[in-house]
């Protein structure tokens, strides 16, 4: 016997192993006449070396099997899957639920219930596998408090309560609620570790005939590897009450009986946008994250006003699926003309202020005019006055190279939390909700330093790169088709025209590495083949009179040891080149990032003209300054912080001009290249 009175013959887990004994082939669901039956799986963490729900369930009237991992949940044969908390920390966790995700939906449906307590945010915030319906996602705060909220409910009720909080008196240096829920939809908060619904602990949610239960607690951590209890006796028993309250609760759902589950409504959270996406000569696209819980105010309001009284509005609504933000795409505008806009709810909201911005549709192509760009890589996620200096310069729109942020990681949830925290800046968050803003992403927001195609994350990169921008177009459907919607596809790539200037915004990381090249089947591809076709197709029909093809990545070699430059794919860019030669293409030229150094270089007239590449790098404070490498076909430099480049094209005059300067916040002039059309390969 152990000191706690329990037989060590009867402790399931041991060691630092997941359970993972195989189980004998059952019906689906056992029967509710019997004990419920558990599969279990559960892990022993680097933090607190202990397990015990296995021996917890048991205690509470659970018949209990390990989880077999090679049977989908429908095959387990048992009323409840439950995950231990810091499983997500172990190898099997996170394969299982992503093999199993629509087996673990359709177990529930039919009357099953899950329990998740798997915790760590940073080893998959986001609960993947709830229906589309339900969603919840783990945030990074610890709490030593659990307070009831549901205290009706019958995992609550049984609970002793001191003071008001529930499961007190345990021990030390395991915290009750190891990270909390930071946001959920159309679930029922039933803990929470702070006052009100905030910072939830554990919450319900119903789907078909059963119900998933995703929590923060620590409650199963009882045991040692050797099946002796590291709690107070009372906390154990506090633990055995919960899950004792657990074995009725299965046994209420599979009868049909269990209460209903009335969602609870998130706090409202600090509003993101707008943000003013592709603008047209007629549409434009308008971007938000109100903050409001979509289950309550899923439609929204967008009207957009001319100066002159008339005024047009579109439907739009949240979009779950995009992290709870919204798109409106506006027709029926005039070229050339300001606009004002505000996004609200179409059911009040106490409290919340229309969300309001601004925009100039684009001059209508071929018609004389002046267009007024920024353009920069490497950003900053704090409080930057460079992005005020763009709006001081006059620039009339803005476009993102790359490194917008840094999202460095393959998380879903956290790559959103990056985007969002970017974009919620104060300064850039005036400048984006006063001018359309493009983007492509680099290294560091597709996943990583120097990552190419083959990085495992880049599909949840992808999803939160279009959850947070608005773009005319994100790549292309897996049919090769262009994609203007925020649905999954290949890449984000995307052109957009404003008055005479085109910008071709390649996306070289997405297919990087992946295949053979389209320019040397011996070699790996940097572009892919769609997106060359597209990259042909688009820069043939282009009337502009100057077309900026840009990349986040260099078009030299980067001059270190890392590969991700266009010298490492030097037969697609010389293809490129080729291309635009011989196609007599006019106006071409190149504009990139990345490097943390300024730099204009002249090639020559490689495509039948001179060609240049303007790198502007960065916006942020941190410069490379051995980047800064000498090159024949280098112009002027500086390696200076918070840069970004002021493009002017202005074809009021002949022969139109384009004038490109490299500026820091403070408004100095690091240096300046100016062109005319006729420089740039149009007849004179």
């Amino acid at each position: 016997m152990t000191p706690d009175g329990m037989h060590r013959r009867s402790f399931l887990v041991g060691g630092a192993a997941a359970l993972t004994t195989a189980v004998a082939t059952l019906p689906a669901h056992a029967t509710t006449t019997a004990s419920p039956r558990a599969a279990v799986l559960e892990h022993s963490d680097q933090w607190t070396r202990a397990t015990g729900l296995a021996e917890l369930l048991r205690r509470a009237g659970f018949t209990v099997v390990p989880l077999d991992v090679s049977r989908s949940a429908t095959a387990q044969g048992v009323d409840l899957i439950a995950f231990g908390s810091f499983t997500n920390n172990g190898s099997q966790y996170p394969g299982y639920v992503s093999a199993q995700a629509a087996s673990l939906r359709d177990f529930v449906a039919g009357g099953g219930v899950v329990l998740d307590l798997a915790q760590s945010d940073q080893l998959g915030a986001t609960v993947t596998y709830l229906p589309p319906a339900l969603g919840a996602v783990r945030t990074d705060a610890d709490y030593d408090t659990v307070l009831p909220v549901a205290a009706d409910h019958p995992l609550v009720a049984a609970l002793p309560v001191s003071s008001g909080k529930v499961f007190t008196g345990r021990a030390s240096g395991i915290r009750v609620s190891w990270e909390t829920l930071g946001s959920w939809r159309s679930m029922r908060v039933l803990m929470a570790c702070t006052a009100g619904d905030a910072n939830p602990c554990l919450l319900e949610g119903a789907h078909g005939a059963g119900r998933f239960l995703v929590g923060s607690l620590t409650i199963d951590k009882c045991f040692n590897s050797s099946g002796v209890a590291i709690q107070p006796a009372a906390a154990v028993q506090d633990s055995v009450t919960f899950f004792t309250a657990l074995a009725g609760y299965v046994g209420r759902v599979r009868a049909g009986t269990a209460p209903a589950v009335p969602p609870t409504p998130m706090p409202p959270q600090a509003p993101v946008g707008p943000l003013v996406g592709h603008v047209g000569t007629t549409t434009a696209r308008l971007w938000a994250r109100p903050g409001l819980d979509p289950a309550v105010y899923p439609g929204w309001r967008c009207t957009v006003r001319r100066a002159d009284g008339w005024s047009t509005g579109v439907d739009a609504s949240i979009s779950t699926a995009n992290d709870n933000t919204l798109l409106a795409d506006v027709p029926g505008l005039r070229p050339a003309t300001h606009y004002e806009f505000t996004l609200a709810p179409k059911v009040a909201a106490p409290g919340f202020t229309p969300l309001s911005g601004s925009f100039a549709t684009a001059p209508a192509d071929g018609e004389p005019a002046v267009v007024t760009m920024g353009l920069g890589s490497c950003a900053p996620s704090t409080p930057n006055t460079v992005w005020t200096r763009v709006v001081d310069e006059g620039c009339d729109s803005f476009v993102l190279l790359g490194d917008t942020p840094y999202v460095d990681s393959g998380d879903l949830a956290v790559a959103r939390a990056k985007h969002r925290a970017f974009l919620a800046q104060p300064e850039i968050a005036r400048m984006v909700a006063a001018m359309p803003t493009w983007g492509t992403w680099d290294d560091h927001d597709f996943g990583g330093n120097g990552v190419n195609g083959s990085f495992a994350g880049k599909v949840n990169t992808r999803t939160a790169f279009v959850d947070y921008r608005a773009n005319a177009s994100f790549g292309h459907a897996d049919d090769g088709t262009r994609l203007t919607a925020r649905t999954a596809g290949q890449a984000v790539y995307t052109s957009f025209r404003r008055g005479p200037v085109e910008v071709f915004l390649l996306d070289p990381r997405w297919f990087s590495n992946t295949g053979p090249s389209w320019a040397d089947h011996t070699r790996t591809t940097c572009l892919g083949q769609v997106q060359w076709d597209w990259l042909r197709a688009s820069l043939r029909a282009s009337t502009a009179p100057f077309k900026a093809i840009a990349s986040g990545m260099i078009w030299d070699d980067k001059g270190n040891s890392e590969t991700d430059d266009w010298a490492t794919y030097q037969y697609e860019k010389d293809a490129i080149l080729d291309f635009l030669a011989a196609e007599r293409i006019p106006g071409c030229f190149l504009v990139s990032g990345d490097v943390h150094v300024s730099r204009a270089l002249n090639y020559g007239p490689r495509i039948g003209y001179d060609l240049w590449q303007f790198i502007i790098s960065p916006l942020h404070g941190s410069t490379i300054a051995s980047l800064n490498t000498p090159h024949p076909a280098l112009v002027a430099s500086a390696v200076e912080p918070y840069v970004f480049l002021k493009l002017v094209a202005d074809t009021t005059v002949s022969p139109a001009t384009l004038t490109a300067t490299w500026i820091n916040r403070d408004g100095r002039r690091l240096f300046e290249v100016h062109r005319t059309a006729t420089d740039l390969g149009h007849p004179a």
